[in-house]
């Protein structure tokens, strides 16, 4: 190898001469050789003068064991990149630039977003739109040609500039829609990564991570780009992700060193050297060129109305087809008539132009039923709501990763928590030191032989760090680690860089949540010794013997192991988390036939008790969990003492509650037959001592017997609860990358108010859903059913399509973005969860909804009948009253949609700034349609009183909207009392 380095560094400076010379077969290798020891001079150049390319990458892509052994493996590399594997990179400005502008940045080119025009195009496919143009177009040939330019351009331009409207506004929804899923997408993949830079442990982001730098990896963590494995131990990846396979790979220096970007640490800690960063790492070529295109993912909800879309259209269908049979037997009977009363249709002595312009008029007024019938207002709505509440959301601390999870989390009847870090503030703190049967506060006086073992057994069994800076000693690892390290430091005068000096780490079993224990086996002055940490009953079943005050050993018999155990119940029943440690000598260690640390006749070396206090407020949030007929229930892997303790102060168990099968140990839930668990599950408000298996078995019990369940998880073990949960709710600031990809929403500030907030939130989904279809239904029943009585009895629609279209751009988009948008109001959480069958059309909506159709028909009808003789105008005013009437019943009505159930609709009307803005929007461009565009939408201008009239008869559906909700209505659905259930969605 050292005779390709000279060779390198002698023709450096002729690349030509240089791969002239070598054999083209191990050119490639060559070329890496020249990019990694070229790449020494970017560090003391700015101009970074080096041919770079991208075959160093190519070294973890082809694991070529062979060329990295001779560039002197990972140390070689990292040496190479100018790395300290202990220090990391200097990752000062100048630093971090170089190898940016060297190697490239941790960042691939995302797939471009759809553009605006697509979702033009996209509405223009919508089969009704494209039929209206058609007639539009039609109509506008025949009126210019009758009329001339001036005048016949009226009705076909009218419908044109409709259609435009609605296709520009749904354009425009979906367009910013999508955009807001972008970002969404991006702030979720922005994952912190643990790097080692100038000797202190820091977090970035993925994105800024580069070539060289050093990478921590523990047990659930993403590996950020391709690299080397340097150091650590029992370290385990899940490269399925890439492979497909799903069997774990261990890594090792010497066998297998090759990190991959994207997959998962299963197993172990370890650190990384990153040598492929961004495009020049196998994730990134692939990710690259995969769209995940969240704004496409169709939810439950939006399934369920897509059905009940599909079933009004059908009837509406059915009602424009009789509408265009009606309208044309009458016209080709000679049953109609024109504004000057001549009859329309005189069979040959009609012009070819005036039959078809009159043809062309009823299939556009029948279309344009459809149009108005098809309720295409309500995906509108869902995503218009959706978008709104993971925008607020987001803002509230928690991100949706699938759509799905907002309306489902609505549904919730079972909340399953964790407590460490969601329960508590996971600020934790070593608050009581037991050695033997005596303890302490405040300072450690203990014999010096004991003192040396515990800083070993710290200090070494441990994932965490310490760092002297200017500011003080700074702590890295999870809360636990950090609180005992801390306290090693400022009670035991722990130096953590002389601790390791003194030792080597010959094995490692990293803690996780199935052993709830970590070992360590070490060698030091020709001695082994073995170290174990971890929960303090299982370290004490390991025991044997104990150290006493004076450092002296003895032994551990039965007597004095019942002492030990009411002292770790008596810390954990004052909420301590109790952390035991253990150690043990040998004189000699076969590391070849011994593959598992050593875990029996350990001698106990002393107890820690961590205060982790409850967060301010989460008694509150679970109050109103359950005030909301949410059941709350605690998971938790502390012991059963701690289990209560905690559980009790934060209200999920009652004091005295934890007789009758309320607490439970996950062995003994196991233990149980599956009619025992089924029976039991749902009386269960803690569980201690729990694997992630025990969670998983719970979700599973709880859901076949119907509930919908809600679990937090942090850890990568609790991915199998997660995915089989309705709702998977992970941790931000705990949460391994295998929880959070696990999950449906993840949970920011690992506090469980959150949680409670993203239950408001899916509760508002599903209630702004309903209070939509609801406003919605009244339309279509009312326009359908005023359309379809005027023509088949009197041969005419009194409603035009420009006077549809208008009503339909009100209801579908402006509607669906007032009501929509509404916030979590209070009394969603008085309320009992949705069933997981429930109807959507509730027996409440039936009746407000059926009561206001009804009277605006009768009204409407008594207008078109009657109008004329009863305000003693024309038929044109006539029509208009009735289209400006029939505006306004949809402009209060809205405000009776704010409340399904309430009377009083106007409650928290203030804070709806966006709904009285769209009714205040809605009203002024009703003027203009009727005062102003008189030709385009086919109205005359009304005087004072005219209008007074139709404002009265919209106004007179609010006491009509009181009066209607003090009826009482079954629990049972309506339609279940007929055969069929078609409307039962």
């Amino acid at each position: 190898m050292s005779a390709i380095i000279t060779e390198l560094l002698l023709h450096q400076h002729d690349p030509m001469h240089f791969h002239a010379s070598i054999n083209p077969n191990k050119k490639k290798w060559h070329k890496a050789f020249a990019t990694i020891y070229c790449s020494r001079a970017f560090l003391s150049t700015t101009a970074i003068a080096v041919v770079v390319d991208h075959h160093l990458p190519h070294l973890v892509k082809d694991k070529n064991l062979r060329q990295l052994s001779l560039l002197k493996g990972p140390h070689g590399v990292a040496a190479a990149l100018k790395t300290n594997p202990l220090h990391g990179i200097t990752g000062d400005d100048h630093d971090l630039a170089a190898r940016k502008t060297a190697f490239g940045t941790n960042t691939y080119p995302f797939p471009p977003s759809k553009s605006f025009l697509h979702f033009v195009i996209e509405a223009f496919k919508d089969p009704t739109i494209l039929i209206l143009l058609a007639c539009a177009a039609l109509s506008l040939g025949f009126g210019i040609k009758e009329h001339g330019i001036k005048d016949g351009w009226y009705d076909g331009g009218s419908i044109f500039v409709a259609v435009f409207l609605v296709i520009s506004v749904s354009s425009v929804s979906n367009f910013r829609q999508s955009r807001q899923f972008d970002k969404l997408s991006k702030i979720s993949s922005n994952v912190l990564i643990e790097v080692v830079r100038s000797g202190r442990r820091q977090e970035v982001s993925i994105y800024d991570v580069v070539v060289g730098d050093v990478v921590c990896l523990n047990i659930g963590d993403q590996v950020p780009a391709d690299g080397l494995f340097i150091e650590g131990h029992s370290l385990q990846v899940d490269e399925s992700s890439m492979t497909g396979e799903s069997d774990t790979v261990d890594v090792e220096i010497c066998v297998n060193p090759f990190l991959f970007s994207g997959t998962k640490v299963a197993d172990g800690y370890g650190k990384m050297v990153v040598t492929g960063v961004g495009m020049d790492t196998l994730w990134g070529e692939m990710m690259s060129r995969i769209s995940k295109d969240d704004a496409d993912e169709e939810t439950p909800l939006q399934r369920r109305l897509n059905k009940l879309t599909s079933s009004i259209g059908k009837l509406g269908l059915a009602v424009a087809f009789l509408v265009l049979v009606v309208l044309m037997v009458r016209y080709f009977t000679g049953n109609t008539e024109d504004e000057n009363g001549v009859r329309e249709f005189n069979g040959k002595r009609t012009k070819a132009d005036d039959v078809i312009n009159s043809v062309v008029g009823i299939v556009a007024a029948a279309v344009t039923i459809v149009v108005v019938a098809i309720p295409e207002g309500l995906p509108l709505a869902v995503t218009l709501t959706l978008a709104y509440s993971m925008k607020r959301m987001m803002a509230d601390q928690s991100m949706v990763r699938k759509l799905s999870a907002c309306e489902t989390m609505g549904s919730a009847t079972t909340i399953c928590t964790d407590k460490t870090g969601t329960l508590t503030m996971n600020k934790m703190m070593v608050t009581k030191f037991w050695m033997g049967k005596d303890s302490f506060e405040d300072g450690v006086n203990i014999g010096r032989s004991v003192v040396e073992l515990l800083r070993e057994g710290v200090g070494l069994n441990t994932t965490g760090g310490v760092y002297m800076s200017d500011e003080g000693v700074e702590f890295s690892g999870s809360p636990t680690e950090k609180a005992i390290l801390s306290w090693a430091v400022a009670e035991m005068g722990m130096d953590m860089e002389e601790v390791k000096r003194g030792c080597e780490i010959l094995h490692v079993e990293a803690f996780n949540s199935e052993k709830k224990r970590s070992g360590v086996l070490v060698k030091g002055d020709h001695e082994f010794h073995v170290h174990w940490k971890g929960a303090a009953e299982m370290i004490l079943a390991m025991c044997s013997h104990y150290y006493d005050l004076e450092g002296e050993k003895k032994d551990l018999d039965d007597e004095e192991r019942l002492q030990f155990n009411h002292i770790i119940q008596g810390m954990a029943a004052s909420s301590l988390r109790c952390i035991a440690f253990a150690h043990k000598q040998s004189d000699e260690v076969n590391l070849e036939t011994e593959k598992k640390i050593q875990e029996d006749g350990m001698v106990l070396l002393g107890l820690v008790g961590i205060k982790d206090p409850c967060r301010p407020g989460v008694k509150k949030a679970v109050e109103d969990c359950q005030y909301a007929g949410v059941d709350v229930k605690m998971i938790t892997g502390d012991n059963v003492f701690t289990a209560k303790a905690i559980a009790t102060e934060c209200g999920i168990l009652l004091p005295g509650q934890d007789q009758d099968g309320c607490v439970v140990e996950g062995a003994e839930f196991r233990s149980y037959t599956d009619e025992e668990r089924m029976e039991r599950v749902e009386g269960i408000r803690v569980m201690a001592r729990s694997s992630p298996l025990d969670k998983l078995l719970m979700v599973q019990c709880l859901k076949r017997l119907g509930h919908v369940v809600a679990v937090t998880g942090d850890g990568t073990n609790d991915a199998p609860a997660l995915k089989e949960a309705d709702i998977g709710l992970s941790m931000g600031i705990q949460g391994t990358e295998v929880a959070k990809e696990s999950s449906d929403i993840v949970i920011m500030d690992d506090n469980f108010a959150s949680v409670v907030t993203v239950l408001k939130w899916g509760r508002c989904v599903y209630n702004n859903i309903q209070k939509f279809i609801q406003f919605q239904l009244t339309v279509n029943v009312a326009a359908l059913t005023v359309n379809f009585v005027a023509a088949i009895s009197a041969g005419e629609v009194p409603l035009t399509a420009v006077q549809l279209l208008w009503v339909n751009m009100i209801m579908d988009t402006l509607g669906a973005l007032a009501l929509a948008t509404e916030r979590p109001a209070r009394e969603l959480m008085e309320k009992r969860p949705v069933g997981r069958h429930e109807a959507l059309i509730s027996n409440v909506m039936w009746r407000n909804l059926m009561a206001q159709a009804v009277y605006q028909i009768g009204v409407l009808l008594v207008l078109q009948f009657g109008g004329e003789g009863l305000f003693g105008v024309s038929e044109k005013v006539k029509n208009t009253l009735i289209f400006n009437a029939f505006v306004m019943c949809q402009v209060f009505n809205e405000f009776n949609a704010r409340k399904v159930e309430k009377r009083n609709v106007f409650e928290g009307l203030h804070k709806s700034k966006l709904f009285v803005g769209i009714v205040g929007v809605t009203v002024v461009l009703q003027v203009v349609m009727v005062e102003l565009l008189n030709k385009f939408a086919d109205t005359e201008r009304l005087n004072l009183g005219e209008w007074g009239i139709c404002v009265g008869i919209g106004a007179l559906s609010w006491p009509l909207a009181w009066v209607v909700k003090l009826i009482p209505v079954p629990q049972r659905p309506f339609f279940s009392y007929l055969t069929f259930n078609k409307w039962r969605v």
